[in-house]
């Protein structure tokens, strides 16, 4: 079985992550339970975009605590070296996880920014956004602090 190694170039990380479509953002309430859960995301200069409703338990955490960790997985496919054997399954992918702190985008036009930076990801095109809904979207960023790769069968 291959074991997994670590990524050690950051342009192979960056290539994970911009080929990846969701992400996981885990964050951790005051009861220290964390919560994990999927976005669609834009990533730039070494910051990862990301947007949602402004209420919600996600931002009373993230208000609460900024420290967050978001993970990226591409590539996964079920591989095995003897298909008879269940302990010769496993998965190859590339991964990385982003460590850093939320901070919220209050600014109108750094809001727009950012979710173009989103949109493009997805859509390969940029937009034009009405004002009331970029006043009701809540946009933030987390600069990546620290960053880590795996991958394993590859």
């Amino acid at each position: 079985m291959p074991r997994t190694k670590p990524i050690m170039k950051r342009e192979e990380m960056e290539d994970i992550i911009n080929r990846c479509e969701v992400c996981y953002l885990g964050i951790v309430d005051e009861n220290h339970m964390p919560y994990v859960l999927p976005f669609n995301f834009g990533y730039a200069g070494n910051t990862v975009y990301l947007h949602s409703a402004q209420e919600g338990r996600k931002m009373d955490i993230m208000r609460k605590n900024n420290h967050v960790c978001i993970a990226f997985s591409i590539d996964n496919i079920l591989r095995f070296t003897n298909e008879e054997v269940a302990c010769s399954y496993g998965m190859k992918y590339r991964s990385v996880q982003v460590f850093g702190k939320v901070e919220f985008i209050e600014d109108y036009d750094e809001k727009i920014r950012i979710m173009n930076i989103i949109m493009e990801k997805y859509t390969g095109k940029k937009f034009s956004y009405n004002p009331p809904s970029v006043r009701e979207v809540a946009v933030y960023k987390v600069v990546a602090e620290k960053m880590t790769g795996r991958q394993s069968g590859y």
